[in-house]
Order: C-alpha cells, then structure tokens, then sequence
C-alpha cells in the first residue's frame, strides 16, 4: 500500500518562500514521475510542477523562475521550492506520484492529502 505524506505549507506574506515535500512509502517498486499539483477555491486543479526519476524537468509558466522541484530518489521524496511567492499562489498543494506496486501491476497515479499554501499580507 503506498502513501504520499506531504509537509511544509503555510502562511507566508507575498515575497517570501516555503518548501514543501512529499514523501512516497509502501510498496513503491518503481517510482516513475512526481509532480506538484495545486488547487484553490473555485478553481479547477493544475499541474505545478513535475519531474522525471531522471531529474527532467517542467513547469507551468506562471512559477517559472520563482519554484524548483528536486527529488531525492534514495529517500522516494519530492520537494517543491517556492521563492517570491505572491497571493495568485495560495492554493492547496497536492503531492502527485505515478507508481507501479509490483512488478507485475500497471503504474497508477497516487496521491497526497494536500498542504495548504497562503500568500498573504
């Protein structure tokens, strides 16, 4: 059984940074893609940030040169740098991992329970 146990959220004022990570555990035979995907109120979810277990990279354009997503495969951990974050940011921030179990299953998307983000002053 795998979880996503994510941390790091909080309230910050416009300008500054969090960290966030996520920590996959349980039957994680192969841990393929993580990402970052981030949710506020009345809106729909989008895709943050994601990287490869090869370290390649992507972001949607709006964090571009504020976040950087890391991972640490010996730990099955991903982060999420945040820096000069500003109130457009404030959202839940859910932890995404694709994953296959066993060798013998598909991978499947896993993810965590979400972290909340507020930017405020």
């Amino acid at each position: 059984q795998v979880q996503l146990v994510e941390s790091g959220g909080g309230l910050v004022q416009p300008g500054g940074s969090l960290r966030l990570s996520c920590a996959a555990s349980g039957s994680t035979f192969s841990i393929n893609t993580m990402g970052w995907y981030r949710q506020a109120p009345g809106k729909e979810r989008e895709l943050v940030a994601v990287i490869t277990s090869g370290g390649l990279k992507n972001y949607v354009d709006s964090v571009k040169g504020r976040f950087t997503i890391s991972r640490d495969n010996a730990k099955n951990t991903v982060y999420l740098q945040m820096n000069s974050l500003k109130p457009e940011d404030t959202a839940v921030y859910y932890c995404n991992a694709l994953i296959r179990v066993t060798f013998s299953q598909n991978p499947r998307d896993y993810w965590g329970q979400g972290t909340q983000v507020t930017v405020s002053s």
